[in-house]
C-alpha cells in the first residue's frame, strides 16, 4: 500500500468520503423533511441556514481537493511510468514528495477559495404579515450590470483554478499515460520471456492503469461542463438565474455518483487496494485469517513484489546474455 498512487488515492478517498458525508444531513433536512421549495421559518432558520453555508464551502474545499488529487494521480503515474526504478533511495523520496504535494494541495484548495467563503453570507428576511423570519443566501447578482467585485474573483478563480486547468492538465498527461502505457506493455511483452510472476504484475499494472485513467474521464466528464457553465454564469446576462441554478441539483448528483463510482474503481481495478481495505475494516470477521499463513497481508505482498521483482531481474540478465 506504501505507493505514491496508493497513498494519493488513500486522501482522494477521504476528500470524497468528507465530501458525501456533508450531504447527508443537507439532503436529509432540505429534500426529504421539507421538500417544497417554499420558505419557512423551521426550513430556513438560522441554525439549518448557517449549515448550508458551512455545508456549500466545505463540498466545495473537498472537491476542489479531490480534482487537484486527480491532476497528482496522473502526473505521479505518467512519471513512474516513463522513469521507473527500483532504487530505495529514489523510491522514498517519491513518496515524501507525494505526501508534501497532497499537504499542499489540502492547504491551497481551503486558501484559494477564501473569496468563496466570503462571498456566502446569510440574510434576515422578516415577513410583515405573518412576522415570521427566515434565513437566505445573499444573491450573487451574477450577469448582472452590479456584481460585486468580490463574487466575480470567486466565480473566475473557481472556475479557472479549480475546472479549468485541472481538466486541462488532466487531458493532457492522461493521453501521455495512455500513450506510455501502450507503449510500455509492448514493448514487455515483446522483449521479455513472461513468467507467472511477471504476467501477474503486468495485469495488475494494466489494471491500475486503466482505473488512473477511468477515474481521470469521470472527472472530465463532470468538471468541464461545470466550469464552462460557470464561465457562461460570469459573463452572459441572467444565465446564472435561467440555466445555472435549474441545473445546480443535476450536477450536485452527477458529482456524488462520480464520487461513489470512483471508490468502486479504486477497490475492483486494484488488487493491493482492495485487499489492504478488506485486511483493515473486516479485520474483525477473520481475526486469524493472516496467523493461519504464518505472516500478514503487508508481508504477503511484499514477498510478491520481491518475488516479481528478482524474476524480472533475472529474465532480463539472460536477455543480455
Amino acid at each position: 500500500m506504501s505507493t505514491p498512487v496508493n497513498i494519493i488515492l488513500s486522501w482522494l478517498a477521504v476528500s470524497d468520503i468528507i465530501t458525501m458525508m456533508s450531504y447527508v444531513p443537507f439532503s436529509m433536512h432540505f429534500y426529504c423533511m421539507y421538500p417544497d421549495v417554499n420558505k419557512t421559518p423551521d426550513k430556513n432558520s438560522k441554525s439549518w441556514m448557517t449549515y448550508m453555508t458551512f455545508h456549500i464551502n466545505l463540498a466545495a474545499t473537498t472537491h476542489t481537493v479531490s480534482i487537484w488529487l486527480c491532476v497528482l494521480l496522473a502526473i505521479v503515474r505518467f512519471v513512474h511510468i516513463r522513469s521507473p526504478t527500483k532504487a530505495f533511495a529514489t523510491r522514498r523520496r517519491r513518496m515524501t514528495q507525494s505526501k508534501v504535494l497532497i499537504l499542499l494541495i489540502y492547504v491551497w484548495s481551503a486558501i484559494s477559495l477564501i473569496p468563496n467563503y466570503m462571498s456566502n453570507e446569510l440574510q434576515e428576511n422578516l415577513n410583515p404579515e405573518s412576522n415570521e423570519t427566515t434565513y437566505v443566501l445573499r444573491d450573487l447578482r451574477l450577469g448582472k450590470n452590479d456584481t460585486d467585485a468580490l463574487v466575480l474573483v470567486n466565480v473566475w478563480m473557481y472556475a479557472v483554478t479549480a475546472k479549468l486547468v485541472p481538466c486541462l492538465l488532466m487531458s493532457i498527461f492522461g493521453s501521455l499515460l495512455i500513450y506510455n502505457i501502450h507503449v510500455k506493455i509492448r514493448h514487455r511483452r515483446k522483449v521479455l520471456k513472461i513468467s507467472g510472476a511477471n504476467s501477474m504484475r503486468l495485469t495488475e499494472h494494466s489494471r491500475t492503469t486503466k482505473m488512473l485513467v477511468s477515474v481521470i474521464l469521470l472527472f472530465l466528464v463532470t468538471e468541464l461542463p461545470q466550469g464552462v457553465l460557470i464561465v457562461c454564469s460570469a459573463t452572459v446576462k441572467d444565465f446564472f438565474d435561467t440555466v445555472y441554478l435549474p441545473l445546480g441539483d443535476v450536477m450536485d448528483i452527477v458529482a456524488l455518483i462520480n464520487n461513489a463510482v470512483n471508490f468502486i474503481l479504486y477497490c475492483t481495478m486494484s488488487t493491493k487496494f482492495r485487499e489492504t481495505f478488506v485486511h483493515l475494516f473486516c479485520a474483525c470477521h477473520f481475526p486469524h485469517s493472516n496467523e493461519s499463513i504464518g505472516y500478514t497481508l503487508t508481508d504477503r505482498l511484499a514477498k510478491l513484489d520481491s518475488h516479481s521483482n528478482n524474476n524480472e531481474h533475472q529474465n532480463h540478465i539472460n536477455h543480455v546474455v
